[in-house]
């Protein structure tokens, strides 16, 4: 069973699980940049939560199915055509053999998220067959897909369930984005006004954006640090500032050291929507002590626990 990418969008690869308990290693956990859509998609089609997955970004993607397979797609607000007609994301959708998916332009929210019965199979690498594009580990050769990549898909012994995802399980791909967030470390290093203005700020995503980080444009906070802080434990959602007073979130491939004053970190409870955030995006920092996201995170639980029973691992 396989599928042949005919044209492959502007940042496509495979992604699954993370890779965990590395990074003391140096090793990120890398992953799906919205694990929750993963998590959506394979639901559709009976694969485990954390099977291997197309995720794409922005831009089009096309594709052939060389085999009858059953998918699903989630993510991002874009159009989706098989053969030319219409179809709809969030639902279980059978493909023949030589049928052709095209999968349009994002217009809100920034990455969709493919699956297959059966997954994509792709070589295991420390521990996940995640994509991690800075040391070309896992994936399809370690690398972004390629127009005439034949990627294999798993066996599966029966058609899924046909099913749709309930409407109240469906994230809705977001134009701006307000995400709970708990004061860093190094907080402390911002001057008195720069404090405030880091959880009242209408920021922009800039155009310095991939699935390592982004830049964040609004205003310059005040910062009182030589650039000799020394390296310390940075994650996804970790949000540093440079001497420039320009804050720069990381995303899913963050390094696992940083340098630059750790002034705030992105709670666990929305740390999946990173994933959706694009260049031009608005964002705002909504304040959270400790004990306030750690509640917030298990009511999250509760409430998806209804569609994916096993939502704690996943987010």
């Amino acid at each position: 069973m396989s599928v042949t990418i005919v044209t492959p969008g502007l940042q496509t690869t495979v992604q699954a699980g993370p890779r965990s308990g590395m990074r003391h290693l140096g090793v990120p956990a890398s992953g799906a940049a919205d694990p929750l859509s993963l998590a959506l998609a394979n639901r559709l089609v009976a694969n485990p939560s954390s099977a291997a997955v197309l995720e794409t970004t922005l831009s089009r993607v096309a594709l052939r199915f060389e085999t009858d397979s059953w998918f699903a797609i989630t993510g991002a607000k874009a159009k989706a055509r098989l053969n030319g007609e219409r179809i709809k994301l969030h639902r279980t959708l059978g493909a023949k053999a030589g049928d052709e998916l095209q999968l349009g332009a994002a217009r809100a929210g920034a990455r969709n998220y493919l699956a297959v019965a059966g997954g994509f199979v792709a070589e295991e690498t420390l521990g996940s067959v995640s994509t991690y594009l800075p040391a070309g580990l896992g994936g399809h050769e370690g690398r972004a897909l390629q127009a005439g990549d034949v990627l294999e898909t798993g066996a599966v012994s029966e058609s899924p369930p046909l099913i749709k995802t309930p409407k109240a399980f469906r994230p809705r791909a977001p134009e701006s984005l307000a995400l709970r967030a708990c004061d860093g470390p190094e907080i402390d290093l911002l001057d008195k006004e720069s404090r405030f203005d880091l959880f009242d700020t209408n920021y922009t995503v800039g155009a310095r954006w991939d699935r390592m980080g982004m830049q964040l444009e609004g205003v310059r906070l005040r910062v009182r640090s030589d650039g000799r802080m020394p390296s310390a434990p940075v994650f996804p959602g970790t949000i540093q500032c440079p001497e420039d007073g320009r804050p720069f979130l990381l995303a899913v491939d963050a390094q696992t050291t940083g340098g630059y004053p750790r002034v705030a970190q992105i709670a666990r409870v929305d740390r999946h929507l990173l994933g959706q955030l694009r260049p031009g995006m608005h964002l705002r920092l909504l304040w959270r002590d400790v004990d306030a996201a750690i509640e917030e995170l298990s009511a999250k639980h509760d409430y998806w626990r209804a569609w994916l029973p096993d939502v704690s691992a996943v987010i």
